[in-house]
């Protein structure tokens, strides 16, 4: 069975030499409800990861950044689809912003992310990301 395949970008965000963490919201799928991510969403055709990433955090967020450089790029395999996930670093333009999406919100420091349960493919760029913290 050949399975879905999506292009995904996520935002870390920081402030303060925190991250900003979302947690999901109900999904169709066990493995991601309720998890937590980095905010963002899929790139639609014909789109950069970075204007994938400003839409989707204004849709999702009403939240305006400002991709400044990509971080890591992981491939990761759930057993109903599979991901690339694009993880840029942006710049806010403010700390404020609404959850349309999401059921929670956490700023951590980079060696507090493990004290959540991230969904697979965002533990797979934290690991990627600060694996020397």
């Amino acid at each position: 069975m050949n399975k879905k395949h999506y292009n995904v970008v996520a935002g870390v965000v920081k402030r303060d030499g925190k991250v900003l963490c979302m947690q999901r919201g109900e999904s169709r799928y066990e493995y991601t409800t309720l998890k937590w991510e980095f905010p963002g969403g899929k790139i639609e055709a014909g789109e950069t990861p970075q204007d994938a990433l400003k839409r989707e955090l204004m849709e999702e967020m009403e939240y305006k950044v400002e991709p400044v450089e990509r971080l890591v790029k992981v491939e990761h395999e759930y057993s109903d689809f599979c991901i690339t996930l694009d993880v840029w670093l942006c710049r806010a333009e403010s700390d404020e912003f609404e959850m349309k999406e999401h059921k929670d919100y956490r700023w951590l420091e980079p060696n507090e992310l493990a004290s959540l349960d991230f969904a697979e493919a965002d533990k797979k760029a934290i690991k990627a990301i600060w694996d020397d913290n």
